[in-house]
């Protein structure tokens, strides 16, 4: 975090915790412990079967020029009581589904889906939906051989070919949690895996625009510019150089997202930018407690304003209205700083961290890389229960500074690689550090991921690909099989070395090779019959991280 942002968020955390609380919670020595409340609850389980019976449309928005799509089918059988589960005999009920999905009586796709699927598709046709900017409501019927009944509920959006004033559309791919976007001058929809920094506006992008070919030729794929933009003729300079080479834009409205007249002026303002790829309105609102509501409307607005790119934002509190922030999302972010910092008392305020008092800097935290992990499988496990997952994409912000406030120091760069591959390895589609400028060995280790991405995407946002995981030996470890191949994530979250064994699909083969992709310290040796012990070793420096792709 470079200076003139370290104090600026400093102060402006300082200022929010020292008028009310952080995370809901008290946090100064003079303050007495009161239950924040907010926290998520957990699901009950149930004594008999239940269907999570789910659908919802693969790419959202459809548009005009889209003459056909395709409904995702989810037929999980669980014991947790989720939004929409509902009791099932499963001794009658068969191995299949029939699923009937309808738009205004009208019915678009029927088929056979199994049970336990995840992720089935329903190809429909989108010729008889008239484009119109407000959401389709889609209603999903299955039915079981001896006739049990389940609905489930979702929207679909076909929009107006985009005006005059709208510079591109992004999509979501909700198969996968993947950005589609168009590159300029193709008709071709493809995927982008979004990695790029917050990054300093004021004295750094200002002063310097050969900072953004530095980040274009390095891999990255995106900016996030952190206002204030009170230069209107600087701003336009940068971000006709990140258009220039190819950058996304990610805006930041983080200072007046909950001021609808500001929301407007800047939504009109940018929304003609052709790289413009999302929105972001709340930085950490569960952190300083603003309105429930307060992203939803904005969220609302933005739609109504724009409504062809997705909007975003991070919550910072490990457990706090969860469900009320997020609705104002189509992306959900989470900012665990984990590194060099203490879990259980505050440096800054010199008093202690618990579950219900304190600010420690990463809320509910350990003190160690794991946290990150945590973080985003408790946001996936949320998004489940609220029946969610399909609606939204989770991404990471990897810590990249230190040596302020909470954190004594910043991550290694080994570290941060740690913090990325993480990410990836645990759902996140999208990695955005705070912030740049950064320690050199940050953005070394930075760009060698953002270098195998391109192999990488391949992979995550293949709706083909089967995934699997491990954690081992305190290394954790990301499997995506797709066809023949199969790509290996791995990164080891201790202080000292560690192997591993696996079992990979086609890795007793004489024929088998490993092509490394992403060399942070580690190493793939193939050889032996599968078995309990694996067809390959492991070998993980450190800290060290790696990928391979095997075939």
């Amino acid at each position: 975090m470079g200076p003139t942002l370290v104090f600026l968020w400093l102060a402006i955390h300082v200022l929010v915790v020292a008028g009310q609380t952080w995370c809901g919670k008290h946090y100064m020595a003079n303050q007495s412990v009161v239950e924040p409340g907010g926290e998520f609850p957990v699901a009950k389980t149930s004594s008999e079967p239940l269907l999570a019976f789910r659908c919802a449309p693969a790419v959202k928005p459809y548009l005009a020029e889209d003459t056909s799509g395709a409904f995702i089918v989810d037929t999980q059988v669980t014991y947790t009581e989720k939004a929409g589960t509902a009791p099932i005999d499963t001794s009658k009920s068969g191995s299949e589904l029939q699923v009937s999905i309808s738009i205004n009586g009208q019915t678009l796709a029927t088929g056979a889906v199994p049970f336990n699927a995840s992720g089935h598709e329903l190809p429909f046709s989108l010729a008889p939906l008239k484009p119109q900017t407000s959401a389709f409501d889609v209603v999903c019927t299955a039915k079981t051989p001896d006739g049990q009944t389940f609905n489930a509920n979702t929207t679909l959006q076909k929009l107006p070919d985009p005006p005059s004033d709208i510079g591109s559309v992004a999509k979501l791919d909700l198969r996968t949690g993947a950005m589609l976007v168009r590159s300029s001058g193709s008709e071709e929809w493809e995927t982008v895996f979004p990695l790029g920094f917050y990054t300093t506006f004021d004295g750094y992008l200002t002063t310097n625009l050969s900072v953004l070919n530095d980040l274009k030729d390095r891999g990255f794929t995106i900016v996030h510019p952190v206002p204030t933009f009170d230069n209107l003729t600087a701003l336009g300079e940068v971000l006709d150089r990140m258009e220039e080479v190819g950058l996304y834009l990610m805006y930041d409205m983080r200072f007046t997202y909950t001021n609808l007249s500001s929301v407007t002026e800047q939504v009109n303002m940018i929304k003609s930018r052709k790289n413009l790829l999302l929105w972001y309105t709340g930085d950490e609102p569960d952190g300083t407690s603003d309105p429930l509501n307060a992203t939803k409307i904005t969220y609302d607005l933005i739609n109504t304003l724009d409504g062809y790119h997705p909007v975003s934002l991070v919550l910072n509190c490990e457990n706090y209205f969860f469900e009320e922030y997020t609705t104002g999302a189509d992306v959900v972010m989470q900012d665990a700083y984990p590194v060099a910092m203490n879990a259980t008392f505050s440096v800054e305020w010199h008093t202690p961290c618990t579950p219900d008092f304190g600010d420690c800097g990463c809320d509910n935290c350990k003190g160690d890389l794991a946290d990150i992990a945590a973080r985003l499988d408790e946001f996936a496990y949320r998004l489940d229960v609220l029946g969610q997952t399909r609606a939204k994409a989770v991404w990471g912000v990897p810590q990249a500074f230190g040596g302020e406030e909470y954190w004594s120091r910043p991550p290694t760069g080994k570290e941060w690689l740690v913090e990325g591959v993480l990410s990836i390895n645990h759902g996140a589609t999208g990695i955005v550090p705070w912030i740049d400028p950064t320690p050199a060995d940050i953005k070394e280790t930075a760009t060698s991921l953002a270098q195998a991405l391109p192999t990488i995407k391949q992979f995550i946002f293949n709706s083909s690909t089967s995934f699997s995981s491990l954690s081992q030996s305190g290394v954790d470890v990301g499997l995506w099989t797709l066809g023949g191949q199969t790509l290996v994530l791995a990164t080891n979250l201790g202080n000292a070395s560690a192997s591993l064994s696996l079992a990979l699909p086609g890795g007793s083969s004489s024929k088998a090779t490993a092509t490394q992709i992403l060399d942070g310290g580690g190493s793939l040796q193939l050889g032996g019959a599968a078995g309990a012990g694996g067809n390959a070793t492991l070998n993980m420096d450190a800290l060290g991280s790696a990928g391979f792709v095997v075939q």
